[in-house]
């Protein structure tokens, strides 16, 4: 096939001379599309630089930033290693966060590819429960598993009763890894699901010419091609896993595993005198880990081109029939989703309607609306409601704009720095909410004017928008990634410049990434709320902010309510943009 790249180029008519050369706006003699890169390589760096910068400065500091007769030193670094037991945190760190990984992968992958590309039963119904896991907070998720496989549990108990023994323990590395996958796999499975139903099925077709069966087809033609979400998912998910902070709390804390986020709770916001050194040193370190990773997912896309399956035509791919295994796929994807997240938060509904929750005593003998009573009834807990969805509204449509922008600049760009501008949009992965908010605590404090940001719903969007511009530079990259340079090429031949590019050929083709972005972004901010620890004030608490404390009480009813709360808000919401978005297709 002869592309735009090789044709031969015909002599050009008397009209298209007389036509003038397109004339685009410059700034001091530099072009448009500089200005606009250079923009947004500086809005990333500061976004990014603000709360690392401080931390970087503290880690070798021998007294907090607020006294300036701290010296220079890197004690912390030793008292790190040799007093704080940070080596064994680090190994339970680094086994929670593989395993983490792997079971999420493993669950991913395969539902992405038999939920687009192979002909499954109720397959629309599939692909939309696939999701929700990711839409529930993983501290209600952790309470929810806590209800029905914990110790005490009603599966738990039911199971002990019938074979004498329970097969699990929750309260483990296993099992919070096995938690936190089914929480996180939704992420991977949105970026897979994505990218399969963006790229072209002229391979498949071949591979199906040459006479290879529908097994063969996905693992040696579909599954290669999705390199670089998965390579974007693990990344991205093996840093949430190394940060997450409710999950090992409520498992780890009461049998003392501890990783590094229990350990930068336990020694920041539940010590009376928190040495801030060690915890800036510890940042420090899992920093450098962070770079690494990014390093060498950087380093396995490097031969881009070879992925790309989405050209000036396509064919729309056919659904692979697997046979009677089509059954068994649905069977398990069925198992995930129902004793994964269904039952999790049928349970927490339904302890957000009752006294008490046990096995012991059926839930329907203590209905009541005394928890739903007790949240509407302080204005602090509807406040924090209504925080938490300006902050999400605001913080997808900002957040998910940046980086949409980011991801042209950084792989459809000749800017000299635009390597720089895709580590910056993922450094953000390296740093764990609570020391983001610390980060920021400090970059208030210290920026001239930041006093008036500090404790304001502002602070809150910022830290939770730096959370969350990975997931939206991850979502919205494999994308473009599968999007072939010769429709860039096609819009230079005509005289657009780089800018024009984006803005009426690129944009249009990422849309649907862009939705998407908008949507987990929306999700993210909304479950979000270790970084506002630090950052919110009386007037900017979240929905997250508020559980923590009502469940550090001991008051898991009005938990449970604020909970079904959010889901609640959450189910409108994507309810909402899959109605537009299926609107806009049918128009």
């Amino acid at each position: 096939m002869t592309t735009l790249t090789d044709a031969p180029q015909k002599a050009p008519s008397d009209r298209s001379q007389t036509l003038p050369a397109p004339k685009y706006l410059r700034i001091f003699g530099v072009g448009r599309d500089r200005v606009v890169q250079y923009a947004i390589l500086i809005i990333v760096a500061l976004f990014v630089i603000a709360p690392i910068a401080p931390i970087l400065y503290q880690s070798i500091r021998s007294k907090p930033l607020y006294d300036a007769t701290g010296a220079f030193t890197v004690d912390s670094y030793v008292k790190l290693f040799t007093e704080a037991g940070f080596g064994q945190v680090i190994l339970n760190t680094a086994i929670f966060a593989v395993l983490t990984t792997l079971l999420t992968l493993l669950f991913a992958i395969p539902m992405a590819v038999l939920v687009v590309r192979t002909k499954l039963p109720f397959g629309r119904l599939l692909a939309g429960s696939m999701q929700w896991p990711f839409f529930i907070s993983s501290l209600l998720l952790g309470f929810g598993w806590i209800t029905l496989y914990g110790p005490a549990g009603f599966i738990s108990v039911e199971v002990q009763r019938l074979v004498g023994f329970v097969p699990w323990n929750l309260y483990s590395i296993p099992g919070m890894a096995l938690t936190e996958a089914v929480g996180l796999a939704p992420i991977a499975y949105v970026f897979c699901a994505n990218a399969l139903r963006q790229s072209d099925a002229s391979l498949e077709s071949a591979a199906r010419v040459c006479g290879s069966g529908p097994l063969r087809i996905v693992f040696q033609v579909i599954v290669p091609l999705l390199r670089p979400p998965i390579v974007y998912a693990s990344i991205l998910i093996f840093s949430m896993s190394i940060e997450t902070l409710s999950v090992p709390l409520l498992y780890g804390t009461p049998v003392r595993i501890e990783v590094f986020s229990t350990f930068l709770y336990t020694h920041g916001l539940q010590s009376i005198r928190p040495d801030y050194g060690v915890l800036a040193s510890a940042s420090t370190i899992i920093l450098v880990v962070t770079i690494a990773t990014v390093a060498l997912q950087a380093k396995v896309l490097k031969n881009a081109q070879r992925f790309v399956s989405v050209r000036g035509k396509a064919t729309r791919p056919r659904r692979l029939d697997l046979g009677w295994l089509k059954w068994l796929a649905t069977v398990l994807i069925v198992i995930y989703v129902v004793f994964g997240a269904a039952l999790p938060i049928l349970g927490l509904i339904l302890r957000s309607f009752t006294l008490i929750f046990t096995p012991l005593q059926s839930p329907l003998k203590s209905l009541t609306l005394q928890n739903y009573q007790t949240v509407f009834t302080y204005q602090a807990y509807i406040q924090s409601i209504y925080n938490s969805v300006i902050i999400a509204i605001v913080g997808a449509i900002l957040v998910s704009a940046l980086a949409l922008v980011a991801v042209v600049v950084a792989r459809r760009s000749t800017f000299r720095f635009a390597r720089a501008v895709e580590y910056l949009s993922l450094a953000p992965q390296a740093i764990p909410g609570i020391i983001v908010g610390i980060g920021f605590f400090w970059a208030f404090a210290i920026m001239p004017g930041g006093s008036v940001i500090q404790g304001t719903l502002a602070a809150v969007i910022i830290a939770f928008g730096l959370r969350a511009l990975p997931t939206a530079f991850g979502s919205i990259s494999p994308a473009l990634m599968q999007i072939a340079t010769e429709l860039d090429n096609a819009g230079r031949v005509i005289g657009a410049d780089w800018v024009g590019v984006f803005a009426r050929i690129l944009r249009k083709l990422l849309v649907p990434a862009f939705a998407g972005a908008m949507l987990l972004v929306f999700v993210t901010m909304l479950k979000e709320y270790s970084a506002a620890l630090f950052l919110s004030s009386a007037n900017s608490n979240v929905i997250g902010t508020t559980m923590l404390e009502l469940w550090v009480q001991g008051n898991t009813g009005s938990v449970a309510a604020l909970a079904t709360i959010q889901i609640a808000i959450t189910a409108v919401v994507v309810g909402l943009a899959n109605l537009l978005m299926k609107e806009k297709k049918d128009a």
